[in-house]
């Protein structure tokens, strides 16, 4: 399957499929369609089903009915999966995605094979709700797309990316896009993500979780990243030191390597905690259990070393892990070892 729309419920959600392999599923952000994860559909299909959608109301997706929720979103994703026949995913979500991600674990934990969580927060902090409130105005009040875009812009992506062309590519490829969501949606979208806050279910995650940040991130700064892996346990958390918000796009080959190191290192194989039914504290202890088990070690609390970690390109794209403590639990060992390929594509 490419691209086609998709009967979920009573409503079609516009979805891609490529590839062979594990099934990987990747749920962009605010109002994001399938070309946002255009360079991993087009790279990583040799070792991976990849299935990418429209966000409701973005691009060829109604938006739906009612007052929009995380917890609805997560829900139709669900749905999305079951109707296409995938009983477990790789689950990676980028910002407001992350967040859909983060329910879709809590709500739907045998879906789930794995998460990454890229540029992702618990609860927004005073800045992030500012840059909330600034987004709805250039909604509301820039003169037209191009401005409204370049205005954005500033905050997603990295000096780098505006000075060598990829952010003007980027606006040019969107103003001729022909499948455009309206202001309405994209504020529809926004209220539901901003009211969200999840800080005391996320414990409830059992899936093996990246939470990746970018240190040159002005949107959801690594602290906020750092906060959510605080409370997974077993989370890694890491940064990469010169990305922006996205750089699953800005550096897509550096992306695409640590995604899919991680992905190898937690198994390809269609297992998944079997915790359902389980009351608070039995829960607590199977998913110790089988997180010892499946690494191949006990837990042991880890503090971080220091205040963030980084993916860097030096010595040819090492990565540097720092785990997230997680108060009064503990710890997994590795997840996946330190894997990284080289720097920015050209």
């Amino acid at each position: 399957m490419m691209g086609e729309h998709v009967q979920v419920g009573s409503h079609k959600i516009w979805t891609e499929q490529v590839g062979t392999g594990p099934d990987v599923l990747l749920i962009g952000g605010l109002g994001d369609t399938v070309e946002s994860w255009r360079f991993q559909l087009d790279r990583l299909t040799d070792r991976y089903r990849l299935t990418a959608f429209d966000s409701p109301g973005g691009g060829r997706t109604a938006m739906l009915g009612g007052k929009l929720t995380v917890e609805m979103l997560a829900d139709d994703t669900a749905r999305l999966l079951r109707t296409l026949g995938i009983p477990i995913a790789h689950v990676a979500g980028f910002s407001e995605g992350s967040i859909i991600a983060q329910e879709l674990a809590i709500r739907h934990p045998e879906l789930v094979r794995s998460l990454i969580l890229q540029s992702t927060w618990l609860v927004p902090d005073i800045c992030l709700r500012t840059f909330d409130r600034c987004v709805r105005w250039m909604v509301e009040t820039a003169p037209g797309e191009r401005e409204f875009l370049e205005a954005l812009y500033l905050y997603l992506y990295t000096a780098r990316a505006h000075n060598d062309g990829t952010v003007e590519r980027i606006i040019g490829d969107v103003l001729n896009f022909p499948h455009k969501h309206g202001a309405a949606e994209m504020l529809t979208f926004l209220e539901a993500i901003a009211n969200r806050d999840a800080a005391d279910r996320l414990h409830m995650i059992t899936a093996p979780t990246l939470v990746l940040a970018g240190g040159a991130d002005r949107v959801t700064r690594p602290k906020l990243g750092r906060e959510v892996a605080g409370r997974i346990r077993g989370a890694r958390f890491e940064v990469m030191s010169e990305e922006g918000h996205q750089p699953f796009q800005e550096a897509c080959e550096k992306w695409n390597a640590r995604v899919d190191a991680f992905w190898r290192q937690v198994g390809n194989d269609a297992s998944t905690p079997a915790v359902h039914g389980l009351g608070a504290a039995d829960k607590e202890a199977e998913v110790t259990r089988l997180m010892a088990e499946r690494y191949g070690q006990p837990f042991t609390l880890e503090a971080e070393a220091q205040s963030s970690s980084s993916i860097d390109s030096d010595g040819g794209g090492q990565v540097v892990d720092r785990r997230a403590a997680v108060p009064d639990h503990g710890r997994v060992g590795d997840v996946s070892k330190a894997v990284a390929a080289a720097g920015d594509p050209a």
